[in-house]
């Protein structure tokens, strides 16, 4: 994308081409990249009219990956189903019913868990009512999906990504093209957008000051603020694809009470949320 001046001058090369951006390329950022040998499966689901649809739902599914809905309107939903390539590979070529079945039994499947990791929930959980606190034993039930949208089933491969700088002389990076995350916490959207919104605001002040667009000092200004946001929500979402890509009990236990913990803990709650959610950049 390229921001010209009155006299069709290109003042401004903005590198909005995704994680395998050509504009990163030609200039010659160091890229760091991990492969997580996860694939994406996204497809719209067709849910029922009555259903309520105003809840994001994820779920961790074990030996498997991780599955997301995110409304779109009353009676459609987006998903994201990260699962191992074979797995993936699999689920795309399903006919469509068998693709919903696949998908609610994901959904609904009571999955069996350690006695120990039981026991512990059931006595933190009893800890959290003795405290009259927020308890997660009374939790709302996932849709039951009704279809899949003709066409609107795609894969693509999952991984870790990071430009070491997002700007040069004339160009600034934005998103996918600086930076690329697993969609488990649907931070990519997140991020990309805060990154409008500060080069925005700094391109802004740059010609209010009378300097160009372009200007290496103002860009290094949003490279510096945007590396500070997005560099640890990234180790975070890293972290949490690890943490729950194992079904050892220790560490099954430290993520269950982990989400117990928060859940209770209004306002550690409300402060992950705003976090992740961006507000500080949507407010200003």
């Amino acid at each position: 994308m390229f921001l010209k001046s009155y006299q069709n001058e290109i003042i401004l090369t903005l590198g909005c081409d995704g994680a395998n951006s050509l504009v990163r390329k030609s200039m010659g950022f160091h890229h760091i990249s991990s492969n997580y040998n996860h694939m994406g499966i996204v497809a719209t689901l067709k849910l029922p009219q009555d259903f309520d649809n105003v809840v994001a739902w994820q779920r961790h599914l074990p030996n498997s990956g991780f599955l997301a809905l995110l409304p779109l309107t009353e009676g459609l939903s987006s998903m994201v189903w990260s699962t191992n390539v074979e797995h993936a590979k699999k689920l795309i070529k399903l006919p469509e019913n068998e693709f919903v079945d696949a998908i609610n039994e994901a959904l609904w499947k009571v999955y069996p868990k350690s006695g120990l990791v039981d026991q512990a929930m059931r006595t933190f959980d009893n800890l959290v009512r003795f405290f009259d606190l927020p308890s997660s034993s009374v939790t709302q039930l996932p849709p039951k999906i009704l279809g899949c949208d003709i066409n609107s089933r795609a894969m693509f491969p999952l991984g870790l990504g990071h430009a070491t700088n997002y700007v040069g002389k004339g160009v600034a990076l934005v998103g996918d093209a600086a930076h690329r995350i697993h969609p488990l916490a649907g931070q990519g959207v997140n991020l990309g957008f805060g990154d409008i919104i500060c080069l925005n605001r700094i391109l802004g002040e740059a010609v209010y000051s009378g300097s160009k667009m372009g200007n290496l000092l103002y860009l290094k200004e949003y490279e510096t603020e945007r590396q500070k946001h997005n560099v640890p929500m990234m180790l975070v979402v890293h972290g949490l694809f690890h943490l729950y890509s194992s079904e050892f009990t220790p560490l099954v236990l430290l993520r269950s009470l982990g989400l117990q913990a928060t859940h209770a803990l209004s306002p550690l709650k409300k402060l992950l949320l705003s976090r992740a959610s961006g507000l500080r950049y949507w407010e200003t």
